[in-house]
């Protein structure tokens, strides 16, 4: 199953992110094993040089550790990984900001309308 890659960003940073969302939604654990350089090309529809370039990226992060002759790694390290969720977080937010700042809302206005919507969500009223 090859994933949509888009072509305004690197393929390898799209499967950087991607492997980002699994660790944080907690699809990947820490100390988890991730597939071989070959399996994951195989499975994401990109040459392996590509998928080197994906865990040369992480490890250069601090998200995955290499053991030669046994595989890659997602790291023990659960500050690390609380960063990638804390990092997702945050460009989602900012994202969202930027966009509805883009419609012409002003910060105050978007509040309001933000607390108007979650509470509506909390009676239900979505």
């Amino acid at each position: 199953m090859s994933d949509d890659f888009k072509a305004s960003r690197p393929i390898y940073m799209q499967i950087v992110d991607k492997i980002m969302q699994q660790i944080a939604r907690q699809e990947l654990k820490e100390g988890q094993k991730l597939p071989s350089v070959r399996e994951m090309a195989i499975e994401s529809g990109v040459n392996p040089n590509t998928i080197q370039r994906t865990y040369s990226e992480l490890e250069r992060m601090h998200i995955v550790e290499t053991k030669r002759g046994q595989g890659t790694f997602i790291t023990d390290k659960r500050e690390v990984l609380e960063k990638v969720k804390k990092k997702l977080q945050f460009d989602i937010v900012d994202r969202f900001i930027a966009n509805m700042k883009e419609l012409g809302m002003s910060e105050e206005e978007l509040i309001a309308e933000l607390t108007q919507h979650l509470n509506r969500r909390k009676e239900g009223k979505s």
